[in-house]
């Protein structure tokens, strides 16, 4: 999505808690994304609000010209200061989920917490009810939702190309 939205970028960044475990699994999966259309990934480790101005602060003396910020409920819990980085320092972003878009991030795409949440509240329910958790069954969210922040785009100067505008979920105006 990141080569569609900046072509020209060689060098993507992405910005990573080495403490949440899903980290280690979205290095190697940025990686093989990031080589597959023929671009470099420089990874940003960041696990508190210092680190994270310090990663922004490198982001930009290494020149990546874009920026996946991986899933982590750390920076979910920091997308204020993250957006705000983000425009700050003029980086087209992608983020996991909606909320960075409606906070005035770029452009999100992932599953729904809102629906995860719900997920949580039934399974808690049931076993409320006498149902043992080692009988329920996983469930793997399977909805995926892209939502665009246009008036992000034009501060930054992008121009969305028509065929990710059309796959959108939510274009926020």
């Amino acid at each position: 999505m990141l080569h569609d939205l900046v072509p020209a970028a060689t060098t993507l960044a992405v910005l990573l808690n080495p403490n949440f475990a899903a980290a280690v699994a979205n290095v190697r999966e940025s990686e093989a994304a990031a080589r597959a259309v023929g671009k470099e990934v420089v990874i940003f480790n960041a696990s508190s609000d210092t680190e994270i101005e310090t990663a922004f602060a490198n982001i930009v003396q290494t020149r990546c010209r874009a920026l996946l910020v991986g899933a982590d409920p750390f920076f979910n819990s920091r997308r204020g200061l993250i957006v705000a980085l983000a425009a700050r320092n003029g980086i087209p972003a992608i983020y996991e989920w909606r909320e960075f878009a409606e906070a005035g991030g770029l452009i999100s795409y992932g599953t729904s917490l809102v629906e995860a949440y719900h997920q949580q509240g039934i399974y808690a329910g049931r076993i409320l009810k006498g149902e043992r958790a080692a009988d329920l069954p996983v469930i793997q969210l399977s909805k995926f939702e892209l939502v665009i922040n246009l008036n992000t785009a034009r501060a930054l100067g992008l121009a969305i190309p028509p065929g990710v505008l059309a796959i959108a979920d939510e274009v926020i105006e």
